[in-house]
């Protein structure tokens, strides 16, 4: 993927995060359960998110407020599940 803007930045925090959990797009694309099936820590679920808030305040130039209600949205609709 190369420059990460507003058209691909969703993808990409998706493949960020499943790369914490050591998966891939592809195997996610083969197994429709995915989403209800893999899970990640807290630990790295806040890692994700320290990652996430900037990046999405530097795309959309969006203050830390905004940045958050952005990512609380996207971890709602594209986020794994937290188990510790």
């Amino acid at each position: 993927m190369g420059k990460i803007n507003r058209l691909n930045i969703a993808e990409h925090l998706v493949d960020v995060q499943l790369k914490m959990v050591n998966r891939t797009m592809f195997e996610a694309m083969q197994n429709p359960d995915w989403f209800h099936e893999w899970t990640m820590t807290t630990e790295q679920h806040e890692k994700f998110k320290a990652y996430a808030i900037p990046l999405l305040k530097k795309t959309f130039k969006f203050n830390t407020n905004k940045a958050k209600e952005t990512f609380d949205w996207f971890d709602l609709q594209f986020g794994l599940r937290i188990q510790d």
